[in-house]
C-alpha cells in the first residue's frame, strides 16, 4: 500500500502558483524546481486538465533524498476568448 507524503517532504519553487499572462500568441515557458526534502525516495508526476495547451517536461520522475529536478512548464499559443474553461496543472506525489 502506498504511503502518503507529508506536506513538508516536497518543496516547489515557486511554492504557490505560476501564471501565464498575455499575450497568448506566443508559447510561454516557466520553470519549477521540485525538491525532495525527505529522507526517502519519492515519485512525482504533473497532470493537467488541458493537455493540448499545457506541457510539462519531464512530466514525471523519481527523486532521491535531498535531490531536486528542474521542470519546464509551457503554455502553447491560443486565441484568447475563443477557447473556454480554466487550465490547471497539478503535482501528484507518491
Amino acid at each position: 500500500m502506498a504511503q502518503s507524503v507529508a506536506p513538508g517532504d516536497i518543496i516547489t519553487a515557486p511554492n504557490t502558483k505560476i501564471v501565464f499572462n498575455a499575450p497568448y500568441d506566443d508559447k510561454h515557458t516557466y520553470h519549477i524546481k521540485v525538491t525532495n526534502n525527505s529522507a526517502r525516495r519519492i515519485g512525482w508526476a504533473f497532470k493537467t486538465t488541458n493537455m493540448k495547451r499545457l506541457g510539462v517536461d519531464p512530466a514525471a520522475g523519481v527523486l532521491d533524498p535531498k535531490e531536486n529536478a528542474l521542470i519546464a512548464v509551457s503554455c502553447d499559443a491560443f486565441a484568447y476568448g475563443q477557447e473556454g474553461g480554466r487550465n490547471q496543472l497539478e503535482l501528484v506525489i507518491s
